[in-house]
């Protein structure tokens, strides 16, 4: 089974395609395409509370790209989800009115609580210890997403307005993070030992570059020293001598630091990356409303 998610964030699009197996005791989700396009929405949706027509212009032609993929792929059903840039975009109707007139793709934009939960559902911490509680932290352009979850069961999820391009642009008050460290505080002090879980593209980089294992813990002296060694570099050589793309060399400083701040401010020492985020989410709504709808069609 083939489903596709759409992924409309504030730093990139993306479209991720996956197959779906099942063999009777387990299901297998297998991403085989992920097509990226850096569109970086949120810098126009943050700083002047509207996207461009320029930007609006590239994202329809990402999504006509992404029509003619999914018609290739043929898969069995889709989502598009925009997330904070088109929350915070005054025109976003507009833009979505555009994208569904030329391409025929019902985009949705959802709030962060959805967003939260969205990610959530992939149930990474499933097959990890059921003594301990995980903290999913997502950091993206415009928003943290945090799902704390504890003896298989979600305890909560919540959005908050820090993102990478926002610290980019010095967007991000003072009162924000201390809303965001004070809540942390007080709704995560019963839930030790923690251990954090790590999504989005950033945190997938980081992983990469210290050659650990997808699923595998490091700790946050790790993490400490990937943003002391990534800061000792310029821009520029963080492009030329790392290898990085451009689109990531400028965010992925201000992402670690959200990481190291929320593992400080809730006392994890060790954070799993097991290379998911909101697109994998939105691919397991896509199987359970297959499974529902195929049970109904039985009866």
């Amino acid at each position: 089974m083939v489903f596709a998610a759409i992924d409309i964030g504030s730093n990139a699009v993306r479209l991720l395609v996956s197959n779906v197996y099942e063999d009777g005791r387990k299901t297998y989700f297998n991403k085989f395409s992920l097509t990226r396009v850096p569109i970086r929405l949120g810098e126009d949706a943050f700083l002047n509370g509207k996207i461009s027509l320029e930007k609006a212009i590239a994202l329809v032609k990402a999504m006509t790209a992404f029509k003619h993929l999914m018609e290739i792929y043929r898969p069995i059903d889709y989502l598009a989800y925009a997330t904070s840039a088109m929350r915070n975009a005054k025109n976003a109707r507009n833009i979505v009115g555009e994208i569904k007139k030329h391409t025929g793709i019902k985009v949705c934009i959802i709030d962060g609580q959805k967003e939260a939960e969205i990610i959530y559902s992939t149930h990474a911490a499933d097959e990890m210890t059921k003594s301990l509680s995980y903290l999913y932290i997502e950091v993206g352009g415009g928003s943290t997403e945090l799902s704390l979850f504890s003896r298989n069961k979600n305890i909560f999820s919540r959005s908050f307005s820090i993102g990478t391009v926002h610290m980019l642009h010095n967007l991000v008050r003072k009162s924000e993070w201390q809303k965001i460290k004070h809540w942390l505080q007080a709704n995560t002090a019963e839930y030790h030992p923690l251990v954090a879980i790590g999504t989005g593209g950033n945190i997938n980089c980081i992983l990469k570059m210290l050659r650990k294992k997808e699923g595998k813990p490091f700790s946050i002296k790790k993490v400490s020293e990937m943003h002391e060694f990534l800061s000792s570099y310029s821009l520029d050589d963080r492009i030329k001598i790392l290898g990085l793309r451009p689109d990531r060399a400028d965010v992925i400083i201000p992402a670690l630091e959200i990481y190291l701040s929320i593992m400080k401010w809730t006392d994890i020492s060790k954070i799993i990356v097991p290379k998911i985020g909101l697109a994998d989410g939105m691919i397991h709504l896509l199987y359970e409303k297959y499974k529902l709808s195929k049970k109904a069609g039985e009866r």
